[in-house]
């Protein structure tokens, strides 16, 4: 009986685990080497420069941005504090002219 398990060939999952296992080791092998050179290519590297310069041009533009904000923000408020005081002006003038229009009736001039 021992002898016929031994005899089993291609079927003996043992020797089918054994040639699974060095497979996997193969393939571990050879994927870390891809890794490695691929990581440390020259394109790889070229494209690393590129994400971190344009991460720095996203930092930059959010920055203005936020600066362009802050000025307009600014430049509405300095805006609707001079249309009240054109506002006010107005009101000014046209009671000083009345006070005036009246003044020059009353003196017969």
């Amino acid at each position: 009986m021992a002898e016929m398990r031994e005899d089993r060939g291609e079927l003996d999952l043992t020797l089918q685990v054994e040639k699974l296992k060095k497979r996997v080791e193969e393939a571990e092998g050879e994927l870390t080497i891809i890794k490695g050179i691929g990581m440390n290519s020259p394109e790889m590297k070229e494209k690393d420069r590129l994400i971190q310069e344009l991460r720095m041009r996203i930092r930059d533009m959010l920055l203005i941005s936020e600066q362009h904000r802050s000025i307009l923000g600014a430049e509405i408020t300095d805006r609707k504090r001079l249309e009240k005081e054109v506002k006010d002006l107005k009101v000014q003038m046209s009671e000083y002219l009345s006070v005036r229009v009246d003044n020059t009736r009353k003196s017969g001039a």
